[in-house]
């Protein structure tokens, strides 16, 4: 059998493994396995690029003429109304633009095997990886102008489904503001700055900054919601911490995802920040009812992740890159990048289509990629 596998070399060793883990599963025989190894060959030709095609063209195009049909708009998920998720043209200029942070960061968490059956101890893990705050926890937030100092009134009910008492609550915020002291009385912490004199305003500053301290749960998540998807729960998050989800003991590490594309690059490395490039373009476009061949697309992943980093298709990002100075003049601003290459003595070799375009010259492309030399005749002959 090995030496059938010798005959197809031409075909990538990923795409020839799979088909050595398809002939065993299946039971294949030597002429069903040359039959299978035949049409992916043909499949394989088929889908190869011609010497000299402006990929980068293409692909341009195929996203460009979809995208003219893509809806802006937001989509919400049903019942939660801060839960809401940005979706075709907008999402796909995020991605494309490489911005740093999504308008609608969310989390896809998945569980391990013997938590992700049972609702009751998915909605407990989902009650601990969402985030609260001073605000969610007090009940109202009161200011006593004579004795220049703020009264939060704690919401007992909520603290108790959340396992948290005022003594802990106390401490959190004395840890969070360093600069004031901090008392309980019964269900009430008084918090008085140290300051000696301390204005309205200061007052109010001072009960504003109480409203945001993180007391539990995952900093960032402001909404759980889990929903059954097959045989388990997902809890999908408002808000995207990958770092401190992937501590948490019941979680599924390996299938964590966020569309935060540099929380991924951060945590998880480049490798993992191309591949979400791709699955969140592959969502966008088929949510729209679209179809882009997955090979465009893993092109411009890999153009905006080729040199380590995530750069975008923009002019500080892929565009700077480029070698030719005329290409990086053509857009958007010409003078900065013709002054920068004069001082330094910059050469053009004009490879690529636009600055052969500038020159009216062929553009090294398709017929215009090979040259044609003609063999004289001797004349004295």
């Amino acid at each position: 059998m090995s030496k059938i596998y010798e005959s197809y070399l031409e075909l990538p060793s990923p795409i020839i493994e799979e088909i050595k883990k398809l002939v065993i599963k299946y039971k294949l025989s030597d002429s069903d396995l040359k039959e299978v190894l035949n049409r992916t060959k043909k499949a394989y030709e088929n889908k190869l690029i011609e010497p000299g095609e402006a990929i980068g063209i293409v692909t341009a195009e195929s996203f460009g003429e979809p995208s003219t049909q893509m809806v802006l708009r937001t989509f919400h998920f049903a019942g939660v109304s801060e839960m809401n998720i940005t979706v075709g043209l907008p999402r796909l200029i995020e991605i494309f633009d490489a911005r740093k942070e999504p308008s609608t960061p969310i989390m896809e968490i998945y569980l391990q095997k013997k938590y992700s059956e049972s609702p009751t101890r998915v909605k407990e893990i989902a009650e601990k990886i969402k985030g609260n705050t001073l605000q969610d926890l007090a009940s109202e937030f009161l200011l006593n102008i004579m004795d220049s100092h703020v009264e939060i009134k704690l919401s007992r009910n909520k603290m108790q489904e959340l396992n948290i008492n005022s003594k802990q609550m106390s401490d959190i915020v004395q840890n969070a503001l360093k600069t004031v002291i901090v008392q309980q009385d019964r269900d009430s912490l008084i918090i008085k700055s140290t300051a000696k004199d301390t204005k309205l305003s200061d007052l109010y500053k001072l009960k504003e900054k109480c409203k945001e301290i993180h007391i539990c749960g995952l900093k960032g998540i402001t909404q759980v919601l889990p929903m059954k998807e097959g045989d388990e729960f997902v809890i999908y998050t408002a808000g995207s911490n990958l770092k401190e989800a992937l501590e948490i003991e019941e979680v599924d590490a390996k299938r964590v995802k966020t569309n935060n594309l540099f929380e991924m690059a951060n945590i998880l490395g480049i490798e993992a920040a191309r591949q979400t490039i791709i699955n969140e373009s592959i969502k966008v476009i088929k949510e729209q009812g679209l179809s882009i061949d997955i090979r465009h697309i893993m092109f411009l992943a890999d153009a905006m992740t080729k040199s380590g980093v995530i750069k975008g298709v923009t002019r500080s990002g892929i565009t700077k890159e480029k070698e030719s100075v005329l290409a990086k003049a053509s857009f958007e601003t010409p003078i900065p990048h013709l002054v920068n290459a004069s001082l330094v003595g910059e050469r053009d070799s004009l490879n690529s289509v636009i600055e052969n375009v500038m020159l009216n010259q062929p553009v090294p492309l398709g017929t215009g990629l090979p040259g044609l030399m003609a063999k004289m005749k001797d004349t004295k002959k």
